[in-house]
Order: structure tokens, then C-alpha cells, then sequence
């Protein structure tokens, strides 16, 4: 499909279709993802219709219900997808997701796989308010037995969801609303898929390595052309998937970079980014000319005001102000 027209909302529901399609243990369950619904974003649109409301079912509004129905299908031999509607209500449910998906595996001996995704969105950038937009990525980080996976791209969006669905483990799928109309390119792999675990240099650069995901790969994006306007190469590494993170790709950049900014909307304190700026500092000790910086959501509730919010979140402007701080720091 042309770039111009393929949205990441066309390639989410793309991924659905097409795992319906291909594996009738694939099942997806949710609250209004039936038609005439198809969910609050329009996601699931039409599935219902075509593969039934047994395989695309409407659910109470309980995520604790939704959860545990989908680990229970799964380790009865389903594939389902298990949608939380807004990420904010991901705690409702954490007590199935982390000790009953994350642990079905090494509580069994390695028998029993737990193949659930866990779809849910988050509704930052539009003014939603403290208890609708938060990313809360970096608590799924700190759950062995997880996968974490944030696309930033319609391609990314739909090889990784359908990666997902169809891996043996436990995954956690974080959509962002503010990246459902990007437009690119479709993926062209003969399965749609996009491995699980594996970084995406978006852009090459020399003086200075971004890392970032979702959201934060477009303001890395449009950072990265404003500072080459003035000679300063950033390489833009999108790390596609949180867990299993692919620390090689990382540290091949910023080996050859020695500078790194780890850019992310999950708040800055305790976030993501703290756990690659340690990597890196600890493997990369004495070859870095700078310190490694960080640029997350600032440790407050979001605001309700779009204005507001948008000085609680990373932009291309704080990026641009940071890579320039780790170049400035890097000459002594």
C-alpha cells in the first residue's frame, strides 16, 4: 500500500485480520471491541463480523476479568489477545499479568507456555489528563517473564503485533493514540513480521547516538534534521521492543558515537532510560567523551491541558537541547 495512505491504525488492524485469518486459536477479547464498536480507536472494526463473537468477544468492564480469562485460554492451548482499553488500567489487572502470565513458565518447569498479548494503548498527547495518559512501560521492564514491545512506525506496528500474538510467551503491546495516523510504508516480509528483541538504526549518524521508542523516535526524527543543519549527526536507534532489549545494537552506536541521549515519555525518574544509561556508562566506561544524558516525562501527574502537558513531555526542542549539552561536554 502507498506510504501516503497506511496509517499505524490501518497496520494494527491489519495484524488482527490477518492472525484471525491464519490460526483459528487466535481469539481477541475486550471491552466494545465488537462491531458495531470495534473498539474505542476503531482497531477491531469489522472483525466480529467476519471470524464471530466467539473469536472477538465483548467483555464486562473488568480488566481483572479480561486478564485472567486470556491467561486462562492461553494455557488451555489459545492464542488470545486481551485488549486493556487505556493503559492507565493496566494496574487493575498487574496482579494476574505479573504473577500468573509472567511466571507460568518457570512455576511449571518450563512446560506449561503462557501465549498471551496483552494490546492497550496509550492516550497521551491529547489533553486526557493524569489518570488516561501515562506510559507506564518501565513497570512490565521489571518483570521477568515478560516481552514489552512499542512501535513507532505502521510497518513496526504491524510485524511486531503480529510477532507478538504469535510468540510462546507473555507480551505486553503498548500502541500510542498519537501515532495511530503516522503514515509509511507497509511491510514488505513475506509473514509480516518483525523479530522480537531486534533495535532499528532509523537514522545512521557519527557525533551522537539517540535512543528512544515509540513517540519518542518521531521528536528523535525531527531533532536529528534540525541539529544537521548545523553539523551535528545524530544516529536515531529505535529500540522497537523494551524486553528483550537488544543492548548489542545500543552499544555498537554509542561505541562508535562515544555520546548517547536516551529519550522516552515514560517519566524520567526510574524510567527506561535508567537502565540503558547505566548499561551503557558501566560497558562503555572510558570510551565516552560525555556523560550519558536522559529525557523523559518530568515526575509529575499529567495535565489535562494540552499546553501543560506538552511541558511535561520530551520534544524536539528538549532533544535538540540535550544533544547539544552532550556535545559541548564531550570537546573538554
Amino acid at each position: 500500500m502507498n506510504s501516503d495512505t497506511y496509517t499505524m491504525r490501518q497496520a494494527l488492524h491489519a495484524a488482527f485480520d490477518s492472525a484471525l485469518a491464519e490460526d483459528p486459536t487466535v481469539v481477541m477479547m475486550g471491552e466494545d471491541i465488537a462491531d458495531p464498536g470495534g473498539g474505542v480507536t476503531g482497531l477491531t472494526q469489522g472483525l466480529s463480523t467476519k471470524y464471530g463473537k466467539e473469536r472477538v468477544r465483548d467483555t464486562p468492564i473488568s480488566e481483572a476479568a479480561i486478564a485472567g480469562a486470556a491467561i486462562g485460554a492461553a494455557l488451555d492451548g489459545m492464542r488470545p489477545v486481551a485488549e486493556i482499553m487505556i493503559m492507565d488500567f493496566v494496574g487493575i489487572a498487574l496482579d494476574q499479568i505479573a504473577n500468573h502470565a509472567a511466571k507460568a513458565r518457570f512455576m511449571s518447569g518450563g512446560r506449561t507456555p503462557c501465549p498471551v498479548t496483552f494490546r492497550t494503548p496509550v492516550y497521551g498527547g491529547s489533553g486526557n489528563g493524569a489518570t488516561h495518559s501515562q506510559s507506564l512501560e518501565a513497570w512490565f521492564m521489571h518483570l521477568p517473564g515478560l516481552k514489552v514491545v512499542v512501535p513507532s512506525s505502521p510497518a513496526d506496528a504491524e510485524g511486531l503485533l503480529r510477532s507478538a500474538i504469535f510468540d510462546p510467551d507473555p507480551c505486553v503491546f503498548i500502541d500510542e493514540t498519537a501515532l495511530h495516523g503516522t503514515k509509511g510504508p507497509r511491510l514488505d516480509t513475506p509473514d509480516r513480521k518483525v523479530p522480537l528483541g531486534k533495535a532499528d538504526v532509523k537514522r545512521p549518524g557519527t557525533d551522537v547516538t539517540v535512543i528512544t521508542y515509540g513517540r519518542g523516535v518521531r521528536d528523535a526524527l525531527t531533532a536529528a534534521e534540525s541539529l544537521a543543519r548545523d553539523g551535528i549527526e545524530a544516529e536515531v536507534v529505535d529500540l522497537r521492543t523494551l524486553l528483550p532489549l537488544d543492548l548489542p545494537t545500543v552499544l555498537e552506536s554509542v561505541g562508535r558515537t562515544r555520546r548517547a541521549v536516551v529519550v522516552h515519555y515514560a517519566v524520567e525518574f526510574a524510567g527506561p532510560g535508567a537502565e540503558l544509561a547505566a548499561r551503557i556508562s558501566h560497558d562503555l566506561f572510558g570510551r565516552l567523551a560525555a556523560p550519558v544524558v536522559r529525557v523523559g516525562a518530568r515526575f509529575t501527574p499529567l495535565p489535562a491541558s494540552t499546553r501543560l502537558e506538552s511541558q511535561v513531555n520530551p520534544s524536539p526542542r528538549r532533544i535538540e537541547e540535550a544533544v547539544r549539552k552532550v556535545m559541548e561536554d564531550g570537546r573538554g
